[in-house]
Order: structure tokens, then sequence, then C-alpha cells
């Protein structure tokens, strides 16, 4: 019996054009060569979470010290379209934010199938076909109140896709391998490969290249499995060899401890690093979540970039990156504008500045905005440090020393609040609410939340309650105590006919109630999706 895909989803219009023979064959090969590897990397993942959890801090390695100290190997760079890269928007791939982004005067678009995407079947294949389409300059939208969408501008975006993360399956596609055993496909092998098998020669035609932002990873080794995909990939489709570059976000505790070994490992396929701000703070808690009151941070608000941890894991990034000839790329400040709010506009403009400018002055080559109205301000810092050259490459940062014990200093020295347990609670609710309705990006407060966010929200839940903390005001925070608040926000909630209100608190009770910590949000919540979102 060889290895075998099957699709458990239903064929909508079109899903046809994606779901190919030519492109299934395709994703069956790289199951076939891939799946077991990406297996063995989650098992050290569970195994370096425990180790951490029992009291093993992460540490730069010992076995891979020759490739930090070796000064003379570089990344291969920037592809063709990459090199300047100083303002990003993200974003779903749904048809009207693709066709926004593109007009958007961004010089990348992140094209996102991982946090600011709910893993419906719609969304997914929809995703795809809004790629492929766009790609093409086929791309056209009517929303539902008949409005047009176009694409207008002469220049678009560099298009960088990021596909799910490896801890991701598919609901939808079922992989069978030679000994019979069938589990769910890899939300990464999927993502990666219907966008590369259909478009890696439109994009090359077109003076651009098939790009991607890789999250999630925790070690070199995940790297290496990335870097062995793209050279069979390239050699499958008879392209050149390093013609797929890679941006990895560094958001996960352990991968900063590897930016150097991680980079070496992709080095004939990378253009660079991300500084992915969100979802560290979440990997730090969740590394550390049951490890003492030394490691439990404040109100979510109080952790900005500026707190020492996350002033070490920036600038270890744009030294490390800037040594090896990769890009730095800041992260995405979460405040939107509100075009029917000036003052709220106002301020999240001069918070944004603020936080580009930081980041222009301290050597990143580029960052990330949500909203296409952000990206003047974030670009106005950007070229001020920049003016016409592409990029700061030449500042290696040689005043930057980092060590691990500047890595794990979480002191911050601020409190949790009341109004902080609250925000918490309802942020990851109404979050949770609008992805079970297939929204995977949500503006709520004044904020632009993704799954990374909301899992800040939930985690520090769960840490709070398991070590006993307690609010400035006196509050012991308990199941009991959420569970208030859980009740306060359903009760003061505007109701729809179909919203997911209830199930989206049960979802949070699950993720940040019980006594056991669910590794990702997202993966408790996928079993209360339908495929009505």
């Amino acid at each position: 019996m060889g290895p075998e895909l099957r699709i458990t989803g239903p064929l909508h219009e079109r899903f046809e054009e994606i779901l190919t023979p030519a492109a299934l064959a395709f994703l069956t090969e790289l199951h076939h060569r891939f799946a077991g590897r990406r297996h063995d990397r989650l098992a050290d993942r569970m195994r370096r979470r425990f180790e951490i959890g029992n009291g093993h801090d992460p540490r730069f390695r010992d076995d891979t010290a020759h490739i930090r100290d070796d000064p003379d190997w570089r990344v291969a760079g920037a592809g063709p379209g990459l090199e300047d890269r100083r303002v990003e928007i993200t974003g779903p791939t749904d048809p009207k934010m693709t066709v926004n982004a593109l007009n958007s005067g961004a010089r990348v678009w992140l094209a996102d199938l991982e946090d600011a995407t709910s893993p419906t079947w719609r969304n997914l294949i929809g995703g795809q076909l809004t790629l492929r389409d766009a790609i093409r300059g086929e791309l056209a939208h009517t929303s539902a109140d008949g409005r047009e969408y176009r694409v207008t501008t002469e220049r678009t975006p560099t298009i960088v896709m990021r596909p799910r993360g490896w801890h991701l399956g598919d609901r939808h596609i079922d992989f069978t391998d030679r000994t019979g055993r069938t589990l769910s496909a890899s939300g990464s092998l999927i993502d990666f490969g219907l966008y590369f098998f259909h478009n890696a020669r439109a994009l090359i035609d077109a003076g651009r290249g098939p790009y991607f932002y890789l999250a999630k990873l925790e070690s070199s080794e995940e790297a290496r499995l990335w870097d062995d995909v793209f050279s069979f990939s390239e050699e499958y489709l008879g392209i050149p060899h390093g013609t797929i570059r890679a941006t990895v976000l560094i958001e996960t505790l352990p991968a900063a401890f590897e930016m150097d070994e991680i980079l070496y490992e992709l080095r004939e396929h990378c253009a660079g690093l991300n500084a992915g701000r969100w979802d560290y703070i979440f990997s730090i808690i969740k590394n550390y979540r049951g490890r003492g009151a030394r490691f439990v941070l404040p109100d979510r608000s109080e952790v900005t970039m500026t707190v020492p941890f996350m002033r070490a894991y920036t600038e270890l990034l744009v030294q490390t990156c800037h040594r090896r000839g990769a890009h730095a790329i800041g992260g995405m400040s979460a405040f939107i504008p509100d075009r029917r709010d000036a003052e709220a506009t106002a301020r999240a403009l001069e918070k944004v500045s603020a936080d580009k400018r930081r980041e222009a002055g301290d050597g990143f080559d580029g960052t990330w905005v949500a909203h296409p109205d952000l990206i003047p301000a974030a670009l106005a810092e950007f070229d001020a440090v920049l003016g016409a050259r592409p990029h700061q490459l030449d500042r290696l940062r040689d005043d930057v020393e980092v060590t691990a014990s500047h890595l794990l200093d979480l002191r911050i020295g601020r409190a949790i609040t009341r109004a902080g347990v609250r925000e918490n609670v309802s942020v990851a609710i109404r979050y949770i609410e609008a992805w079970l309705r297939g929204q995977g990006a949500v503006a709520i407060d004044g904020l632009m939340e993704d799954a990374a966010t909301a899992e800040i929200s939930r985690s520090q839940i769960w840490q709070w309650i398991n070590q006993d903390r307690r609010t400035e005001e006196g509050d012991l925070i308990t199941a009991e105590y959420v569970e208030r608040h859980i009740g306060e926000v359903i009760a003061q909630t505007a109701r729809t006919e179909g919203d997911r209100f209830d199930d989206a608190a049960d979802v949070f009770r699950e993720v940040a109630l019980q006594p056991e910590f669910p590794a990702f949000l997202t993966l408790t919540a996928s079993r209360f999706l339908t495929e009505t979102a």
C-alpha cells in the first residue's frame, strides 16, 4: 500500500482549480518524505517544554557553538522584490483584505494562513484561490453591499505567504503512510505545497519568487526540516535551488537561543528573521507558567517592547541578522486607527510612530503594520533612518551583548489589576467567538487581535490562577473569580442570532480554567469550528 492523501472536506466552487490531481500528488510526496520527521520535531518540543518546566532553563547550545563562532558564513539574503522591506502589511487572504493589502503602498504583504486566519475549509482553500488570482492579475471582488474591490496600483507589494505552523494538522485532509497509519495531514505542508505548486513559476516570471514566513519554529532542527522541504520542492518543479526565500519568525523562547543556528540551517533559502513579539510573550508564559512568582507577568498592557527581556530579544535579533547578511524585520504594534474616531486614531498613530521609531533606531530593516492607514506613519520613521538605502545591514550592533540571563529577565515591577483580569477574559472570549465564525483577525477595543494575542490573554489567566496571584486590589485570582468575569462579559455582550459566544466561553474555560494547560488555544477551539463559518 502506497502513501495516500484523502480529502474529507467538501469541494466548493472552484476548489478543483487548487486541489488538482497533480497538486495532490505533490502534497502526497511531501508527506511521504517529511511527515515522520515533523512528528519527531513535535516530540522534541514536548520534551524541551517538560525540561524547562522542571527547572532546566534554555541556554545557548554547546554542540552548535562552532556555528555561532564562525564569522564567515552568510545567508542567501533578499530575493528579487525583497530588497526593501521597510513596511510590511499583514492580514488574512480573503478577497477584500487581499485587494486592500495589494493597494496599500506597503513594500511587502504577509499573506497569512496562520494566526490571522480561522482555519475553516473555505478560508484555507479560498485563500489559495485568492492568492492564485492575485498573482495572475485576475482578482476582483464585489462585497455583499455591492462595493467593488479592484487592484488599482501599478506596483503591488511583494507577497510573502505564511503557512500554518508545524504543530497544526488539517481537519479536511488525511494522510495514510506506507504502514497504513492515518493521521491528519500537516497544515504546514498543505499550505506551503499548494501555494508553491500553483504559483512558483508565475511569481518567478513576474520578477519575484515563492517567499514564505515560517511560524512557531522552536529549533534549528525544525529549520533544517523546512530547508529540506524547500530543496526537494525546487527539484520537484525543476526550478533553481535557492529560489525560495524564507523569513523566520522568532516567536518562541527556545528559538531565541538558536537564532544563528536557524539562519545557518536555512542559509541557502533565508532572507531574514522577524521579531514575532506577541507569540514570543505567549511562549514565555507557556514555558514558565509553573515556575513560580518570579516568572509571572503583570497585566498584558504592561508587557511592552521596552521591558528587559523584550529589549534583549529584539537587540540580539538585529545583531544576529546583520552579522549574517539577513534582514531584521520588526513586529506588529497592535494599535489600529478608527476612521469614526479622530482622537482614537491620533492616539494609535502616536503609539505606532513611537514603536516604529524605536525599531528603526535599533537597526531593524523593516516592520509590520496591521492596517493600511498606519503605513504612512511607519514609513516616515523608517524613511528618516534609511533614506534612500533599502536596509541598514551595515549596522552590526557590536554594542549589543545579550546573555541567557538577559533573555530570562522577566522583571517588570508592575501589578496584576482587576481591570487586567477583566480585559483578558473579555478580549479572549470576543476573539474566540469571531474565530469560531471564521474571522482570524479582529479589531477589539482599538487593538488588532489575532490568535497570538488571544493566547497571551488566556495563558495569563491560567498562570495567575495556578500561581495563586492576587490583583492589586487584593482579589485572589481563582477559577471561580474568573468565572464571575466570564458571566459579566457574556451578560454585557449584545447578542445576535447565530453568534458563538456560548461556545467561545466554553473554549475559554477549557484553555484557561482547567488544571491541564493546552499547548495551543487553536487546537482546542478547532473542535468547535463548523463548516458554516
